[in-house]
């Protein structure tokens, strides 16, 4: 799948949910399937800096695209790192550098996040925009 195919499945699942309770379960369920990452990864280098909870982001170029492996001490922020990493692990360098994480917006996520959980995925977004930025040559 695209980025944007990616995408517009993350909008269509939300879109199922009429309440904001029910999506942040939908958040919990995502950070439940992450996989497991390993606990000597969890390392002060691949810990995001400006999230209030502890959010750890390893990545690895293969075959010219990106993979991320991610976790969290928090399940809601474990929750969006997994949506995120879910969109954007397999694509190029290039294709993350240059998205512009819209679809964050299009189901509503930063507004109905605390200001602390808000400034949290900005930082998580940034993260990912930067690793990914590393790799374009």
């Amino acid at each position: 799948m695209t980025i944007e195919e990616k995408k517009q499945a993350v909008i269509d699942d939300f879109s199922m949910y009429d309440e904001w309770l029910d999506k942040y379960e939908y958040l919990i369920e995502l950070g439940k399937s992450l996989e497991t990452f390993d606990e000597e990864k969890k390392t002060e280098d691949r810990l995001i800096k400006g999230c209030q909870s502890r959010v750890w982001l390893d990545s690895e170029l293969r075959d010219g695209r990106l993979y991320f492996t991610a976790d969290s001490d928090a399940i809601i922020t474990k929750g969006i790192i997994s949506l995120l990493i879910g969109v954007y692990s397999g694509a190029t360098p290039e294709e993350i550098a240059e998205d512009d994480f819209a679809f964050v917006g299009e189901i509503g996520l930063r507004e109905n996040l605390s200001p602390t959980r808000a400034g949290g995925l900005a930082s998580m977004i940034d993260t990912l925009k930067k690793t990914a930025a590393a790799y374009v040559r």
